[in-house]
């Protein structure tokens, strides 16, 4: 059976089918739409995970920029507020916050 629209139900199938086949129809539907969810959540985690990726990037280019700028004498206003990081192993200065002890990572809660 060929169906035009497929966010429309078949009709002629549903309304002369048996009980049983209605269970059968109604749990292969509920199970396609609970395999969709779990791929949109999956998407939209490697989304966010994306998009944090990339700002993280940003402010390291933009804060790199600040740093050569800085050195001229010519400060750049989208970067005044960006923390300054250290040398240190990555697992330190990582999303460093300022004003933490060295050393200590911070943690989401």
């Amino acid at each position: 059976m060929t169906r035009n629209n497929p966010s429309q139900p078949p009709w002629d199938f549903l309304l002369s089918a048996t009980r049983n086949s209605l269970q059968s129809y109604e749990l292969s539907r509920l199970n396609f739409a609970a395999n969709i969810g779990k791929e949109i959540k999956q998407l939209l985690d490697t989304y966010i995970e994306e998009s944090s990726n990339a700002r993280v990037a940003r402010l390291l280019m933009e804060q790199k920029e600040t740093q050569r700028c800085g050195e001229d004498g010519i400060p750049m206003s989208s970067a005044e507020n960006i923390p300054e990081v250290t040398a240190h192993p990555v697992s330190d200065n990582f999303l460093q916050v300022t004003g933490m002890p060295k050393g200590r990572n911070r943690t989401m809660s």
